[in-house]
């Protein structure tokens, strides 16, 4: 059972932001700190990519980790409607995945940073700062932040 009323429930969510949550915000910051010029939520490309930087043919998603179940301490599951809300995760983790390959196959570069490297207990930004730019001046085609720093170097 909820704790909160229909009313408050359909309140709180809808003040969960799509764009521009303070991960994002910050990440963007330290970009444009660094020199590194960037557009935002590109809409031709698959998966509107928070952050695309064109010259380095490379994007960012910032992920939430509830919502795109990245598997850390934030990756809970609400008691009620599990059902529902089973699917929807199923559902976004497949069309993040769909978005990524797309991508990919477009030959752009891919980096996602979890909210939990930025905020939170176990939060590194400044590590997620030194693994964008080494991102970014590479050939890595996929990189990953969180509890590992994942990889996948340019085929061939």
């Amino acid at each position: 059972m909820d704790v909160h009323s229909p009313e408050q429930r359909s309140f709180n969510m809808s003040k969960i932001r799509g764009k521009d949550t303070r991960p994002e915000m910050m990440v963007r910051g330290w970009l444009w700190a660094n020199g590194y010029r960037y557009q935002l939520h590109r809409k031709e490309l698959p998966g509107k990519p928070d952050i695309v930087l064109p010259k380095y043919r490379a994007v960012i998603f910032v992920h939430g980790c509830f919502w795109h179940r990245h598997g850390c301490q934030s990756t809970t599951t609400p008691e009620s409607r599990r059902d529902f809300w089973l699917a929807k995760f199923s559902e976004n983790v497949s069309r993040d995945k769909r978005n990524i390959a797309a991508l990919l196959e477009l030959s752009w570069r891919v980096m996602v940073i979890w909210e939990c490297s930025l905020r939170g207990k176990n939060a590194t930004p400044e590590l997620v700062a030194e693994q964008i730019a080494d991102f970014l001046n590479s050939e890595t085609r996929f990189a990953e932040t969180g509890t590992q720093w994942k990889r996948e170097e340019k085929d061939g």
